[in-house]
């Protein structure tokens, strides 16, 4: 299964962005063993526009073509389901059993995801009720990736 990370906004280079490609490294080599590759970053510029919902509309529209073709479709939202990284890993492992060609995790900028994003998205996921930065959610994700990649594979990176 390919799994792809469709984002809001660029990582500048830093500390954030030399994490993030860390984990989704880590991410490449170790789920390859389990049928996991991929694990590529397709960033969309932030929109510009004054008003909250004309950004929302512009990066939703500029998400929406891409979203057509993303295969399963999981959003991070703070609205989304609250899962325990064991949960996170259980779910990559079902989709990859039941031959799901691409997962795509999409993240939105700032101001969050537009409605027709949202409701496209097979599952929403929340990394908490505190409200973090789009590049460090980026970093998060690519965290739990590797993460769930080592709890299917019984490494002990995880110690719950």
């Amino acid at each position: 299964m390919d799994v792809r990370l469709l984002v809001i906004g660029r990582l500048k280079a830093g500390p954030e962005h030399d994490l993030c490609g860390r984990y989704l490294d880590r991410a490449h080599r170790a789920g390859a063993r389990l049928g996991l590759r991929g694990f590529a970053v397709r960033e969309i510029a932030e929109s510009r526009a004054q008003r909250t919902q004309d950004r929302i509309a512009e990066e939703q529209a500029a998400l929406l073509p891409i979203v057509a073709e993303a295969g399963r479709i999981v959003c991070l939202d703070a609205g989304g389901d609250l899962i325990s990284s064991e949960a996170f890993a259980e779910a990559l492992k079902r989709d990859a059993d039941a031959a799901v060609t691409q997962t795509t995790f999409v993240i939105g900028g700032p101001d969050g995801l537009g409605p027709d994003i949202l409701g496209r998205a097979d599952r929403r996921l929340s990394f908490g009720r505190v409200t973090w930065p789009h590049q460090l959610a980026r970093v998060l994700l690519a965290e739990q990736l590797y993460r769930a990649i080592t709890i299917i594979s019984g490494h002990p990176y995880h110690r719950a």
